[in-house]
């Protein structure tokens, strides 16, 4: 009589925490906290002067998503990582998980690093630290995954990953720039009036990387493109400055001349239209 077989034991796979992917997560936490809270108070950041690179572009449109700090979401990103990574990553689905967040918040980090080099000309020391941590972490993750992970060739799995990625960083281009990319029209009234302050002699002087002349702009929408604009940085942030700015004695950004009068700051446009004799309508 054949004996019976005994099903063999399988010791089942314990998912322990990724601790080292833990402790990269952790300090992220710490650091976009920290700058979430300077973000919310209003104050500046260490290592961060008035009109040093970092407050520029922690002043800057591209440091709030959805009327909230670039680096809350920062925040709640690697709070995400660093319970995933508590979870472990020994089993091939968590593994996958973790590492394409990863690589879609790597992705969006150096996205955004270079939007700070090429349209205002700085680069945040606290945006580089996490960017640095968020590369540390994808590395980790890949050059320490589980045996047999990703599961599909490389290639495909770069493709498809790669993608994604693709996506959300122009999701994320998209909501920065929707109105340049939507042609959105200019309202009549605004572009009315930036036309009545070129035909008038009045001089809005400005930098491109100036967080109040993005401000500036952002009030009039398309029709800033009609306004009497002298850029007075043409060549960067620590270029020469132009002669226009330099005769005109301009010391700070923006600065409106309106009927020889000299107004700092940024001006809303029932402002400037009633100091510039203009008639705005209801």
């Amino acid at each position: 009589m054949a004996k019976a077989r005994t099903p063999k034991r399988t010791t089942p796979v314990t998912n322990t925490p990724h601790w080292s992917v833990l402790a990269l997560a952790v300090a992220g936490m710490l650091l976009t906290g920290y700058l979430s809270i300077i973000a919310w108070s209003d104050s500046g950041a260490i290592l961060c002067g008035p009109e040093s690179s970092c407050d520029v572009i922690q002043q800057s449109r591209w440091s709030v998503v959805l009327g909230l700090p670039l680096a809350f979401w920062g925040f709640l990103l690697y709070a995400l990582i660093a319970g995933l990574a508590w979870r472990g990553t020994q089993r091939m689905k968590s593994w996958r998980g973790l590492w394409s967040l990863t690589l879609v918040a790597l992705a969006m980090s150096v996205y955004l690093t270079l939007v700070g080099l090429w349209q205002l000309g700085a680069v945040c020391l606290w945006c580089l630290g996490s960017l640095a941590l968020m590369a540390a972490i994808f590395v980790t993750l890949t050059f320490q995954r589980p045996a047999q992970a990703p599961g599909i060739p490389w290639s495909n799995w770069w493709l498809n990953r790669g993608v994604v990625a693709i996506i959300a960083v122009g999701a994320l281009h998209f909501y920065y720039d929707y109105d340049r990319l939507l042609a959105r029209p200019a309202d009549a009234q605004l572009t009315a009036l930036a036309e009545h302050l070129s035909d008038t002699g009045a001089r809005y002087y400005g930098a491109f990387w100036c967080s109040a002349c993005q401000q500036q702009n952002a009030l009039f929408g398309p029709a800033k493109d009609r306004l009497p604009y002298t850029e007075c940085t043409p060549n960067g942030r620590h270029g020469a400055v132009a002669f226009e700015c330099v005769r005109a004695d301009i010391q700070s950004f923006p600065t409106w001349i309106i009927n020889g009068e000299r107004h700092m700051g940024v001006l809303e446009p029932r402002e400037l239209a009633r100091r510039s004799g203009f008639t705005w309508e209801e």
